[in-house]
């Protein structure tokens, strides 16, 4: 596990991490190496995975939804200044679907910040790792994500809040009863983890191809918003497309043309508590739409779901 975390660390440029059992148990405790706590607000996307929600209730602190940006498909940067409170103790920015988002609005808000970079790993923007943006980082290694090690995560960042980190996630022999977690992760999952960092950059290069060869086959789609090349920024987790017809309509076709395609979004996780103003992620979750996008995936694999969407959006 340690070799993993050296590696890791030297991958994100950052100066240590900690790898633990789930990008779930990552997110918690980076909360509580920032001392998030009853009496905090954290300001989360809503167009997001409910982890993130989970992480920071577990902390016994209140989440605080923020819209969508809809040019970035992440947490909208002005909607986070007029959500900011008093009580405001951290803000956790999702570079999502792949995408590399600028962090130096939120940075000008004097909030601690967490990078969620489950799905974004090995994305550079300015020339510099998703990741090493200063504060802390979380990773996710679950069997979807960009790297595997079948269940897995990290907290990556400086050397002294990742070690709060990598105390609390193993309970076992301590003279001290400081309120302690089993999230580690196993020394099979961190050799597994460490053969596909090696893998990683090559992983990354075909899901770029593939999302050139979409780019190419979708450009003149009617109906089709196709996102812009985003060279290094984007590692393309998911190729999201923003569709103008009913989603289900969408989705139901593509079934039918034996395409798994999905919402990239299960649902904003504002609409699982009942609560309005979020027009943003509204809209995103109406119309985006994500394609099938793996290194195994072929090209003629890839032609084949570029066209069955063609066919959807004419129908």
């Amino acid at each position: 596990m340690a070799g993993l975390e050296r590696e890791l660390a030297r991958y994100l440029g950052v100066t240590a991490a900690a790898a633990v059992g789930s990008g779930s148990a990552a997110l918690e405790l980076a909360l509580r190496t920032l001392d998030v706590g009853p009496g905090h607000e954290v300001i989360i996307p809503t167009y997001a995975c409910d982890a993130i929600y989970h992480a920071v209730t577990r902390c016994g602190a209140t989440p605080v939804l923020g819209d969508a940006d809809p040019d970035t498909l992440g947490l909208s940067a002005t909607d986070t200044a007029h959500r900011r409170t008093t009580r405001t103790r951290a803000v956790i920015v999702v570079h999502p679907f792949g995408r590399a988002v600028d962090l130096r609005p939120f940075q000008g808000l004097g909030v601690a910040l967490v990078e969620d970079c489950a799905q974004t790993l090995g994305a550079t923007l300015d020339g510099r790792p998703v990741g090493a943006g200063g504060g802390l980082a979380v990773c996710s290694f679950y069997a979807t994500k960009l790297l595997t090690t079948g269940e897995g995560g990290a907290v990556a960042g400086p050397a002294d809040l990742v070690a709060r980190a990598r105390d609390a996630r193993d309970y076992d022999e301590r003279t001290d009863l400081t309120p302690r977690f089993n999230y580690k992760m196993t020394d099979m999952q961190a050799a597994l983890g460490r053969g596909q960092l090696t893998r990683l950059d090559a992983f990354i290069a075909r899901r770029r191809a593939l999302a050139a060869r979409y780019r190419a086959a979708l450009a003149l789609v009617r109906r089709c918003r196709v996102p812009a090349d985003a060279g290094e920024r984007h590692v393309y987790h998911r190729f999201v497309v923003g569709v103008e017809r009913p989603l289900d309509r969408v989705l139901a076709h593509l079934e039918r043309r034996g395409v798994t395609a999905r919402r990239p979004v299960f649902r904003p996780i504002h609409r699982a508590l009942g609560l309005s103003g979020y027009p943003n992620a509204e809209q995103l979750w109406a119309q985006c739409l994500s394609l099938p996008c793996y290194p195994l995936l072929t090209d003629a694999e890839a032609d084949s779901v570029a066209t069955a969407l063609a066919e959807a959006l004419e129908d």
